[in-house]
C-alpha cells in the first residue's frame, strides 16, 4: 500500500474510533442505567461521570495530533481496567478488545509511517 494511502487508512480507523469511543463514552456518562448497576455493585454514583469523564478525556486526547500517544496509553489503561471490571463480574466485552487492538493499530502504524516519512 502506498505511503499515503497509509496514511488515509489510519486517519480514518484513528477518527472512526476516536468518534465512537467518544460518543459511547458521553453515553455512559450520563447515563442513569450505569448509575444504577454501578450502585447494584456497592459503588458510588458519582463513579459514573467520573469514569465516562476520564475516557472522553482520553478519547479527545487520542484525536491531538500532538497528546494521540498520551491519549492512546490511556485509553489502554482505561479499557484494561474495563475488562478486568466485567471479568470479575462474569462479563466478557468483546467490544472493548476490539478498541484496545485499534488503539494499538493506529499507535504502531504511527510511529512507522512517521519513521517512514523522517
Amino acid at each position: 500500500m502506498s505511503l499515503n494511502r497509509e496514511r488515509v487508512a489510519l486517519a480514518l480507523l484513528r477518527w472512526t474510533l476516536g468518534l465512537v469511543v467518544l460518543w459511547q463514552s458521553y453515553r455512559f456518562a450520563v447515563s442513569s442505567a450505569a448509575v444504577r448497576n454501578l450502585s447494584h455493585l456497592g459503588l458510588p454514583p458519582w463513579l459514573v461521570p467520573v469514569i465516562g469523564g476520564a475516557e472522553l478525556l482520553a478519547a479527545a486526547l487520542f484525536l491531538i495530533p500532538k497528546l494521540r500517544r498520551v491519549g492512546g496509553y490511556a485509553l489502554l489503561t482505561i479499557f484494561t481496567l474495563a475488562c478486568a471490571f466485567h471479568g470479575l463480574h462474569g462479563e466478557i466485552e468483546l467490544g472493548l478488545l476490539v478498541y484496545a487492538a485499534a488503539v494499538v493499530a493506529c499507535m504502531a502504524t504511527t510511529s512507522e509511517v512517521a519513521r517512514r516519512t523522517a
